[in-house]
């Protein structure tokens, strides 16, 4: 993720905050709307009565269930910050560093009276480019480990290209260099070329926006410059492959020696760049999308060197515009919060200044927050459940009818090697290298990202850290690393409504169990599949396994094509593939967990509703949400993810639902058995 555009700036990309209401320690009855009938619409069905009295808060694209641990986890942030603002902590030391990045970040006075004049030294630079050897060397000097091709729902950097640092998927052992496309502001290639009037408008409004943060920063000719930039991002929009081409590991596994930049993709210099980038002495490179880096690379050779002269100072602008004067952080919002993302007013500063810390000190507030708010007891509860999920799978699989033993025996392998983090990482990121300062806000974040790009490149070429985590125990969210054979699940997420020692087990399973499962799961989605028991890149399939395999994945992805929350925009289910394939056998194992943990005894019924309808019903509220239309579109073109109601209505893929509310034929969410699809 790139630091500065996404943390520093505005944030518009996190899941917005307000949720459902904890009223009892089970399903929320309150949130139902039993007048639906499940079979028809069980996303409204589980969550109609919250959706009718819900409302977006005013600084957010819109809310979901997540959002309660978010606002949690957001204020107990808060404390601990203030804690350490408080404290004579020493210089140097993590609760100082803490406290003097949010002071920076609060310090309103001081920023606005600084104006511009942070950012000079760089445009400076960048207006004293001579030629297209300087260029490569300013490109170079840009290069940041801003993006993560497997961990985040999207990638994005609008640097010319991204560093992601992570196993090789050849050499699973070592940390590897892997290179991405960039070079563009706009969340996704689709947003330059789409050619609805939605679209057309935002390319309106965004070379106007662009125009206009020229303008603060004292450019004249603006809107020329303006529209060589846009016309710039366009091409390099035209060079890039999409999201959906992205997510295909086979197409990605390139490996480049230096000496093949410049024949495979002549235009930069690479050497001049690399050696900018510190990267001169790396033999090999995994370049992601090589299409991408052959026309980008070319646009650097025909483009005019003022047009790039523009790009480049317009896209530092862009990117720490957030630690600037409050002209340049209005404008940015007024572009990406409400044209964008449909968000009528910034969060607050104070909680901006808590996302600024948490993604550049992370762990030193984990650290903190894990000891305070992570009880062994829950993370006892947590490993318990894991091990049972685990277990559901290995059953799972060894009653697979479809797959050879050969196969069985792999795939089981990789539940034996897999790691599962809970609530904290075992070893913290190192800060020493970051030096933070209370009142240089801008130096502050500039320094943060180079600081974690420097720690990054002194990773390659040593032995991978198979408990490595990619998250701070104060994230509301878990994930799967397919490289490392990994999970993380942090300790915000590990509460209630996901996680409540005090529910019946037919509640906590089809919440945080779902959860669980869908992240294991990942372990043999389309992604997954693709990486053995060490995390290497190999088919370890028969080609009969392989072929049933594929087509019960290509089933699936068609199912959610048919998914249209707007009548001129439909989900992509190959974009999508993944998350899908974990929703269905995340909710499958999470079901035979649950009934494995009644051991033969009878479930509790809550409000007249069965133990298997709780277990369903609350899946279905995990995805409670509302969102503004240009938030929502915003997803669906760039997310891996479909839409919550899409994924809360997965549910008709699973035999057992339909035995729990009586789905008959006719029903609009009712699927043929031989039509739902089964994959584990």
């Amino acid at each position: 993720m790139n630091r500065a555009i996404h943390l520093a700036a505005s944030l518009l990309c996190l899941l917005p905050i307000a949720a459902l209401a904890q009223e009892t320690h089970g399903i929320v009855i309150a949130n139902m709307d039993t007048a639906i009938k499940p079979g028809d619409d069980f996303y409204h069905y589980a969550n109609g009565n919250w959706i009718k009295r819900t409302e977006i808060p005013a600084d957010r694209g819109g809310i979901g269930v997540f959002s309660s641990l978010e606002d949690l986890s957001n204020k107990r942030t808060a404390d601990l910050i203030e804690e350490a603002a408080k404290s004579s902590a020493p210089p140097g030391s993590g609760q100082r560093k803490i406290a003097d990045l949010y002071n920076s970040y609060m310090d309103e006075a001081g920023i606005e009276a600084k104006g511009i004049t942070p950012l000079r030294p760089h445009l400076d630079a960048i207006a004293a480019i001579k030629d297209k050897t300087d260029l490569a060397h300013v490109l170079g000097e840009g290069l940041r480990a801003d993006v993560d091709a497997l961990n985040n729902t999207h990638y994005h950097t609008s640097n010319l290209f991204g560093l992601w640092v992570a196993p090789g998927f050849n050499d699973s052992d070592h940390y590897t260099p892997y290179l991405l496309q960039g070079g563009i502001e706009l969340p996704d290639r689709e947003y330059y070329l789409g050619d609805s009037p939605h679209m057309k408008d935002i390319r309106t409004k965004y070379q106007a926006h662009v125009a206009a943060m020229l303008k603060l920063a004292g450019f004249d000719n603006v809107d020329t410059r303006a529209a060589n930039i846009v016309a710039l991002e366009h091409a390099i929009a035209e060079k890039q492959i999409s999201l959906e081409d992205s997510e295909d590991i086979h197409k990605a596994n390139n490996t480049w020696q230096p000496a093949d930049f410049a024949t495979k993709a002549p235009g930069l210099d690479w050497t001049v760049y690399f050696r900018a980038a510190g990267l001169d002495k790396q033999p090999s490179f995994i370049v992601w999308q090589p299409a991408a880096f052959t026309g980008e690379s070319a646009l650097v050779a025909s483009t005019a060197l003022d047009t790039w002269k523009d790009w480049l100072a317009y896209h530092f602008i862009e990117d720490y515009a957030g630690t600037l004067s409050k002209a340049f952080v209005d404008e940015r919002f007024a572009f990406f919060g409400q044209t964008l993302s449909g968000t009528p007013q910034q969060r607050p500063r104070s909680q901006r200044g808590i996302f600024v810390v948490n993604a550049y000190l992370g762990d030193e507030v984990g650290k903190i927050y894990a000891q305070r708010y992570f009880p062994p007891e829950a993370k006892a509860q947590a490993q318990a459940m894991v091990a049972n999920l685990i277990a559901a799978y290995h059953k799972r699989i060894d009653a697979l009818t479809w797959m050879a033993p050969a196969t069985k025996a792999e795939a089981n392998a990789k539940l034996d090697t897999l790691y599962v983090g809970i609530g904290y990482p075992e070893t913290w990121e190192d800060y020493s290298n970051y030096e933070v300062k209370p009142d240089d806000l801008f130096g502050n974040v500039w320094r943060g990202n180079l600081s974690y790009y420097q720690r990054q490149i002194a990773r390659l070429g040593i032995p991978v850290d198979r408990k490595d985590w990619c998250m701070t125990p104060q994230t509301v969210n878990a994930v799967n690393m397919p490289l490392h054979n990994g999970l993380n699940f942090p300790a915000a997420i590990l509460q209630p409504p996901f996680f409540d020692p005090q529910a019946p087990a037919a509640t906590n399973y089809g919440a945080i169990g779902s959860v669980i499962g869908h992240e294991i799961s990942h372990t043999f989605d389309a992604e997954g599949s693709a990486f053995d028991s060490k995390g290497r890149v190999r088919n370890w399939w028969t080609p009969e396994d392989l072929a049933h395999f594929n087509a019960s994945t290509a089933k699936l992805a068609a199912q959610y094509d048919t998914y249209m929350p707007f009548p001129d925009l439909h989900v992509n289910g190959k974009q999508t593939l993944s998350e899908n394939i974990a929703d269905v056998a995340g909710i499958a194992a999470a079901y035979d967990g649950y009934h494995a943990s009644l051991n033969g005894k009878p479930a509790p019924e809550q409000n007249g509703f069965s133990g298997d309808q709780q277990f369903f019903i609350a899946f279905g509220q995990n995805w409670g949400s509302k969102d503004r239309e240009a938030s929502l579109r915003r997803q669906v073109l760039t997310d891996g993810h479909a839409p919550d109601q899409y994924r809360a209505d997965t549910v008709r893929n699973i035999d057992a639902w339909y035995a729990a509310f009586k789905v008959k034929p006719g029903e609009k969410l009712y699927l043929d058995s031989p039509d739902r699809v089964r994959i584990w």
